[in-house]
């Protein structure tokens, strides 16, 4: 007999997770959430699908469009946006959806209409699929406000208001990682049962790495912090070892590279891009979140990205997220800077 072991019997799904720990939670167990993160499930997969064969159908070209970021469209960035709004209005739960492709929110018509606001990057990184590199869905989910009919005010609001986010990451498998405001957990899906099955539960951040992702390449723009905060990582003192630069260029994959083993990810503001490069909204909220839920820390440098309140829906931020300590020695070295402006 081999010593394999069998396999396991008690299969947890994504969709079973969340409806046991809705019930553990004495929440408002309608299934509602569950149902939308349900069509997010569907959009996930398809999207997975056709990644994996986008080079073999002609997928990759440019559809001929820019999107209102100014970047040009791909074909699989228009497809993934319109089964991801189909999705979510056929669920019947979503009253607003925020697309970084549209330039307008979509107010979802009455007899669709529901209680949740889903923001979203349908997908995040898509120029990078003809190199091979992992590239993702990234989307947060609003509860509307009470009495409200759907709006694009239920939106602007504090990513700290989020009841849920999370993001899929499609490359060699395809790896859900989500958050309902009680920690965070992976899932990954299993392609012969069609499903996102739990594969890491509870996932915590250390509380220092030693990778940092930063886009050096733009190191001549950055802010005096910035550079300082580098340099004191890469030139340590007292014999430590320096940090190790992973830098991918896909949000996604830094990110969630940077909670499974720590660090810190940043995208800062700088005297090229003023506000910032990331969306608030649909990037950095939802990337915040999951990194306070999973134990880090998650700010523009000067304060905490879940507090800001967006006053428009495609607003941008400078985003610093990871290891607790370690973006706490970041945030240092803005304090500096501001005492001795």
């Amino acid at each position: 007999m081999s010593g394999e072991e069998p396999p396991s019997t008690d299969i947890i799904t994504l969709t079973r997770h969340v409806l046991s720990q809705q019930f553990n939670l004495g929440a408002v167990a309608t299934g509602d959430l569950t149902l939308l993160l349900t069509a997010i499930q569907t959009t996930s997969k398809f999207i997975a699908t056709n990644v994996r064969k986008a080079r073999l159908i002609n997928l990759i070209g440019l559809a001929g469009e820019t999107n209102v970021q100014g970047e040009e469209q791909k074909k699989l960035d228009v497809l993934s946006n319109d089964i991801m709004i189909n999705s979510l209005r056929a669920s019947g739960k979503t009253a607003v959806l925020v697309s970084e492709e549209n330039d307008e929110a979509v107010i979802i018509e009455d007899k669709h209409k529901g209680n949740y606001c889903v923001v979203f990057d349908p997908l995040d990184g898509s120029s990078n699929i003809d190199a091979g590199v992992n590239i993702g869905t990234i989307f947060g989910i609003y509860r509307i406000k009470s009495g409200s009919v759907g709006t694009i005010d239920d939106v602007l609001r504090p990513g700290s208001e989020m009841v849920a986010a999370g993001y899929t990451m499609y490359g060699s498998s395809a790896n859900m990682v989500l958050t309902t405001g009680n920690g965070v957990n992976g899932y990954t899906l299993d392609p012969s049962l069609g499903e996102f099955i739990l594969t890491h539960p509870d996932i915590k951040i250390p509380p220092r790495g030693k990778i940092y992702s930063f886009n050096e390449g733009n190191a001549m723009y950055f802010h005096e912090p910035v550079n300082k905060y580098l340099h004191s990582i890469k030139y340590p003192a007292s014999g430590k070892s320096p940090y190790s630069a992973r830098y991918i260029g896909s949000m996604v994959a830094d990110v969630h590279r940077t909670l499974l083993y720590g660090g810190i990810f940043g995208y800062p503001d700088d005297k090229k891009s003023k506000s910032g490069k990331l969306r608030m909204l649909y990037e950095a909220f939802p990337m915040a979140f999951l990194t306070e839920q999973a134990g880090g820390l998650a700010t523009t440098g000067t304060k905490r990205i879940l507090d800001i309140t967006p006053t428009s829906i495609h607003q941008r931020c400078s985003v610093f997220l990871g290891s607790k300590e370690d973006v706490q020695d970041l945030m240092k070295f803005y304090q500096q800077g501001n005492s001795e402006a």
